[in-house]
Order: structure tokens, then sequence, then C-alpha cells
């Protein structure tokens, strides 16, 4: 993290009962909140794509090989949400999971990886199909890939 990035403040997310999640996660360094219903969870941090500012989210996923996977199903909405529009932005973005934190490029996984992918995340989180039947938006699968140590910050 650079100097100015220390010093940045990271604005969770303004959902209140995700906030909670957060402050409890990052309390405890994902002891609490590690999991949500059962499922494995992570923090998510973005650069906002208006604001500029370092926004933060609670998010489930799951893995492919050292590849963590988002879905951005914002719970079935017609509209992606927010922190899938920033990375979309900027894919240089923050994870942390239980203590861990490390930088990581996120990407929309292509038609093909999704095939093989979401599979791994219905099986997370079942309800996703749901969500993906109930829309007409197509869902997007997300892959974020651990950033080499050189790339450990938010740009």
């Amino acid at each position: 993290m650079t100097a100015q990035e220390q010093h940045e403040t990271i604005e969770d997310s303004p959902v209140g009962w995700v906030a909670s999640h957060i402050r409890r996660y990052v309390e405890t360094d994902g002891a609490d909140g590690g999991t949500f219903h059962g499922v494995p969870s992570l923090l998510l941090t973005t650069r906002g794509r208006r604001s500029g500012k370092l926004r933060r989210t609670a998010l489930m996923y799951g893995r492919d090989g050292d590849n963590h996977l988002l879905v951005a199903s914002n719970g079935g909405a017609g509209n992606h949400p927010a922190w899938y529009l920033n990375l979309s932005a900027d894919p240089s973005v923050e994870i942390q999971v239980g203590a861990e934190r490390f930088a990581g490029r996120a990407r929309t996984a292509t038609a093909e990886e999704k095939v093989r992918l979401w599979p791994v995340m219905t099986k997370v989180f079942p309800t996703y199909a749901r969500y993906q039947k109930d829309t007409d938006r197509e869902i997007p699968l997300v892959v974020v890939e651990r950033a080499p140590r050189e790339e450990s910050t938010i740009n």
C-alpha cells in the first residue's frame, strides 16, 4: 500500500447490514464474518469509478485454483452492482480473506470460462441460478487473480 493510500479512507457499503458485516469482519480478521449463512465471505475494495474513493463491500466467493470467484448478482436485480461497475472501470482491487489481504486484478469471465465456473458458484450459493433465471441481465462472473507483489496497491 502506498503512503497516500494508507491515509485514504475506505468507505464501506452504505447498506446497513453489509456495513455491519464488514465492521465485524475487519475487527476480527474474518473470524466473525468469514462466512455468511454458511457461505465463504471476503471483503472486496475497489476504486469508485466516479468518486475516485476506495469502496469496500462484503461478498460471497468461490475458488478456482488460486483465483477468487465473485458473482455480480445484485440479488437478481436488473442492473449491475456498483462494485462491479467500479472494477470494470479499474480492475485493480484489494481482497481480504480472513486475516490475509492482497492486491488483485479483476476481470469478467469469458463466456467459455463462465460455462465451467458458473456451476462452481451455484454450488457455493444455489440461489445464483434463480437470480439468473429471474433477470434479463446476463449476471457477470468475476475472476480475481492475485497481483504480482510489485502491484500490491489499488491504483
